[in-house]
């Protein structure tokens, strides 16, 4: 080995390639490691996910009742049969028009939450965790809740309860479609669940406006308030805004757990994914036309997410709004 000498002292030379196997072997590790910590997702993903949605797209094109197997073709039949089926272009008008309620319902609800606490100068993080809490519950228990303790159609609920002290004989409010009172509880209980949620979204993009931009705008007189929010707050918060109303227009069309428990088996007020569980686990089972329903429903909300995106321009450039 050779060495070089400094001041009588031998020390072994640099070694000048050694350098480069380690790097190779820590990018090697680097993909092993990465797929070894994505595999099981991407597994489950495949399995859980991607194969259930070609396998209703397969069924949809046949006549599978009581089978997940089936073997006769019928082609666009089941499709033809779902788009005139009442109960099902019903649900979808009638959560057409509930989304239409609820969106914005729950921007304006959050985003007024979201302004509030980021207007406070103490306790900040208890009141944010307040308001998220409701998030953790589950649509289960918080729909029983609302069912058997808050809106109970007898005296000894709390609405009831407090109606009663003004007078107002009991509402029942879950038991009549005629007025339709289901529909605010359904509505105040999905707004618990999801406000905290989306609050937490216009939160972090409310503190990533640039300060720069209120100082600004008060050397140029712009008074605090109402013209500061929609000349500057308001334009910031526009892809927040955007991917918000995203979300909640597919949440609503999703709507499942509050409508199944709160409703129970009532055939109004379903939802579409109510409607097709009954279709493809009621007693006819037909797999083919709930699976055509399912694709129906995903195809509605595609086409209702893609113009809403068209329109508040989701994906474009800064450049080009």
């Amino acid at each position: 080995m050779s060495t070089t000498t400094t001041r009588g002292v031998a020390s072994p030379a640099p070694a000048k390639a050694a350098g480069a196997r380690p790097r190779r072997r820590l990018r090697g590790s680097r993909t092993f490691n990465f797929w070894l910590f994505t595999s099981p997702f991407l597994i489950g993903l495949i399995v859980f996910v991607y194969v259930p949605i070609g396998w209703s797209l397969y069924l949809s094109f046949f006549e599978a009742r009581f089978t997940v197997t089936p073997s006769d073709f019928v082609g666009l039949g089941n499709y033809r049969e779902v788009l005139s089926d009442t109960g099902f272009m019903g649900a979808l008008g009638t959560f057409t028009v509930f989304a239409a309620f609820i969106v914005p319902t729950t921007w304006a609800v959050s985003l007024g939450l979201a302004l509030l606490v980021n207007r406070l100068r103490f306790m900040r993080a208890f009141y944010r965790s307040v308001f998220f809490l409701p998030t953790a519950c589950s649509y289960v228990a918080a729909s029983l809740i609302w069912k058997m303790s808050l809106f109970n159609g007898v005296r000894f609920g709390l609405a009831n309860t407090v109606l009663g002290l003004f007078g107002v004989d009991n509402i029942a409010w879950l038991a009549n479609p005629d007025p339709p009172w289901y529909w605010l509880v359904i509505i105040t209980a999905r707004l618990w669940l999801q406000s905290g949620f989306y609050m937490i979204l216009f939160l972090a993009a409310l503190q990533n406006i640039p300060q720069e931009l209120y100082e600004a705008a008060a050397i140029d007189g712009a008074k605090r308030g109402w013209q500061t929010f929609r000349h500057i707050t308001l334009p910031q918060l526009r892809a927040t805004s955007t991917a918000v109303i995203l979300l909640l227009l597919v949440a609503a069309y999703q709507a499942f757990d509050e409508f199944f428990n709160l409703l129970s088996k009532t055939t109004w007020g379903r939802p579409p994914l109510v409607e097709l569980y009954y279709t493809a686990l009621g007693q006819d089972q037909n797999y083919g036309k709930g699976s055509a329903g399912a694709v129906v429903l995903t195809v509605l909300i595609c086409v209702v997410t893609l113009f809403q995106g068209k329109i508040m321009g989701f994906g474009r450039g800064e450049e080009s709004k």
